[in-house]
């Protein structure tokens, strides 16, 4: 596929967030993470209890074990998300495996043994976000650089492409 003659997958997927640590850095690379598919397959979300009534199924939403279900489903899809996004860091996480659903929400807790402030758990955080989100900031960009070539185009071919050989009455044109 192709949009206006740009191949979507072309496109710069990778963010960066460098974090010092005395004279070293230590560099996370943030990748989006395409769809949520497997996070579907390996964790699909709870269904609230109900009964059946003579109008069909009528789920009881309001049901506390339920709400906290969806609690916990929403804390583990958030940390798939960053898990995922932060694999393109090879990360070598202290009790988090990323095969087993059950350890992901410990990545923040090895990020903090790790010796990471909240200040810079939440930088990489916002580095999860940034790399997953469509946000006005980047729309904006987009949009400005869009522009920006569109003007230079225009501005670049305001006359003919090459020099006419001869004016209009037919004498040859002046260097």
């Amino acid at each position: 596929m192709k949009i206006g003659g740009v191949d979507p997958q072309s496109l710069p997927k990778e963010h960066i967030l460098v974090l010092p640590r005395g004279d070293q850095q230590v560099v996370f690379r943030a990748v989006g993470v395409p769809d949520m598919d497997e996070f579907e397959t390996l964790c699909p979300e709870p269904k609230p209890p109900g009964k059946l009534t003579k109008d069909g199924w009528e789920p009881n939403e309001g049901d506390e074990n339920w709400k906290t279900q969806m609690l916990h489903h929403g804390r583990r899809r958030m940390a798939y998300m960053a898990i995922k996004t932060l694999a393109a860091s090879d990360i070598e996480w202290d009790t988090v495996d990323p095969d087993s659903p059950k350890t992901w929400t410990n990545w923040e807790t090895d990020l903090r043994e790790a010796g990471f402030s909240q200040v810079e758990i939440n930088r990489i955080t916002q580095l999860v976000w940034e790399a997953n989100c469509l946000d006005e900031e980047k729309l904006e960009r987009a949009r400005k650089v869009f522009l920006r070539g569109q003007q230079q185009e225009s501005g670049e071919s305001s006359g003919l492409p090459t020099e006419p050989e001869s004016t209009p009455s037919g004498e040859p044109a002046s260097a």
